[in-house]
């Protein structure tokens, strides 16, 4: 991991990268947490990349519900926000600041649109196809709580996990155009919010039939 490529900071973005950040078209972002469920699960890591190929990883500490540079980001509806499934982590932001993100792009809901011909739409299996890159998902299920100590293999895998979301997203958009998808996907992705606000008030399969 080049060093001059990969930042961390406490709490928010400094000034300096969240200007670079914001001159950008797009930008690739993950979270790392203590579990799947946003209302008990805290927020402890957040990964952001842009096309420079610079990766920030934002500690945030235990209790904290503001990082007011990072909710500019996520708000500022210029910008493309990228996610491999938006729905958890877009949820996990609204839960921990009370954002709304904009502009959202979700590569798992490229993937099955895209990507019919699979039922591999996992980040480790995208990137290995449109990358040529096999992530190491080793640390993927370790604990995030402890964020002043995470280990090098922690940090190695939550830069990974941004580092190539923006070319697997280009390549996604390309093929989605080719076979006259692309406007069924963005609408899937105008439709986040809606799930994600069902999610944070625990309702589950409001859209399937149940007798």
């Amino acid at each position: 991991m080049s060093l001059n490529q990969f930042q961390v900071c406490e709490g928010d973005l400094s000034p300096e990268i969240f200007r670079q950040y914001s001159e950008s078209d797009c930008l690739a972002m993950d979270t790392e947490t203590m579990g799947l469920i946003p209302q008990r699960d805290r927020l402890c890591l957040v990964q952001v990349c842009d096309r420079n190929g610079l990766v920030t990883a934002i500690r945030i500490a235990k209790g904290q519900t503001e990082a007011p540079l990072l909710q500019k980001l996520l708000e500022n509806p210029d910008i493309t926000k990228i996610f491999h499934y938006a729905r958890f982590d877009v949820a996990q932001f609204k839960h921990t600041f009370g954002v709304e993100t904009n502009s959202i792009f979700c590569t798992k809901i490229a993937s099955k649109i895209a990507r019919t011909y699979t039922q591999s739409h996992g980040l480790k299996s995208l990137v290995q196809e449109l990358e040529g890159v096999e992530l190491d998902k080793k640390a993927q299920s370790s604990d995030w709580g402890n964020v002043n100590s995470l280990t090098s293999e922690q940090l190695s895998y939550a830069a990974n996990d941004v580092r190539y979301l923006i070319p697997v997203k280009d390549k996604l958009i390309t093929m989605l155009q080719r076979e006259d998808r692309w406007s069924l996907t963005r609408r899937c992705f105008e439709a986040i919010s809606l799930f994600v606000d069902l999610d944070l008030m625990y309702y589950n399969n409001v859209f399937e039939h149940q007798s």
